[in-house]
């Protein structure tokens, strides 16, 4: 690192010393997030998260030197690109996935954003009195007017749609109307954890939808153990109450008297008896028969 500047070759050594003693590092676009709000992301991460700003090349410089501890930690490097922080942190990759993407606010648009979404002003009473307000949101195409004394948008009217840039008379004119289609926030590229690089793909996943599933395949596994009679310490309670059951159920088939079945016995035949008394009720003493009736 002969030519980096001595400012600059200590803060790699910093940054390259909290990569290697960090469980998680990852990788975070900054793009577009205003100072103040930069400011208050990291207040709310303190003790969870640390956020490092500093120019890319001295990013990779960093995760190269740190490699040498965390192996294929400079892989981590591939998502480095525009506008980046590193993050160190101790709670793992998916838990501050959730924790950045929680950090995340609607913002208003400048003009010369790129819509996420499309951007719609619906029709209804806006909280404007009547005034050059009109004019201007006329202006902007959107189908305002004075109706009994009030600004009204008359219909709906789709303004921008995604992937197309927002012009600047527009943006305005949807910060007033307080429709904010940006979305702010620390947006996580990348997360290395015990050797391992997730993609922002692999981490971005619903753990209510995971859970589900694998409670899922918790009792389907369960349910095919019992079909197979499979003993483990989950299974063995419900096979011995299954192997208790049919063996109760075989004895009494069989009429085998055992402490336990001979009530069981006694119940089925009195049953019986009962059915073949109500064929021949004639046959029947009065006991007999006010049980048959």
């Amino acid at each position: 690192m002969a030519h980096v500047a001595p400012v600059k070759k200590r803060l790699v050594e910093d940054l390259a010393s909290r990569c290697a003693k960090a469980q998680v590092v990852g990788i975070v676009n900054i793009h577009g997030i205003p100072a103040p709000q930069f400011q208050a992301i990291r207040k709310k991460l303190w003790g969870r998260a640390t956020i490092t700003v500093a120019k890319n090349n001295l990013l990779r410089l960093a995760l190269e030197q740190a490699n040498a501890k965390k192996p294929d930690l400079v892989k981590l490097g591939e998502t480095i690109e525009g506008q980046t922080a590193v993050v160190t942190a101790d709670i793992n990759p998916f838990r501050l996935f959730k924790e950045l993407e929680a950090t995340k606010t609607r913002a208003p648009a400048r003009g010369g954003e790129v819509a996420p979404e499309d951007l719609w002003v619906r029709a209804g009473e806006t909280p404007f009195k009547p005034g050059p307000v009109v004019g201007e949101l006329q202006k902007a195409g959107i189908p305002a007017a004075i109706e009994r004394g009030k600004v009204v948008i008359r219909q709906d009217k789709l303004m921008v749609k995604a992937g197309q840039r927002i012009p600047r008379d527009v943006a305005q004119q949807l910060a007033r109307l307080e429709i904010f289609p940006l979305v702010v926030g620390l947006d996580l590229r990348g997360a290395y954890e015990a050797g391992t690089v997730f993609q922002r793909d692999a981490l971005a996943i619903d753990d209510v939808v995971v859970r589900g599933q694998i409670a899922q395949a918790g009792m389907e596994a369960l349910a095919l153990a019992l079909a197979a009679a499979y003993p483990t310490k989950g299974t063995i309670r419900p096979l011995l109450a299954k192997a208790h059951s049919e063996a109760v159920s075989l004895a009494v088939e069989s009429e085998f008297p055992t402490k336990e079945t001979v009530k069981l016995l006694l119940a089925k035949a009195q049953a019986q008896m009962l059915a073949l008394a109500a064929r021949a009720p004639g046959a029947a003493d009065e006991e007999l028969r006010s049980q048959i009736g």
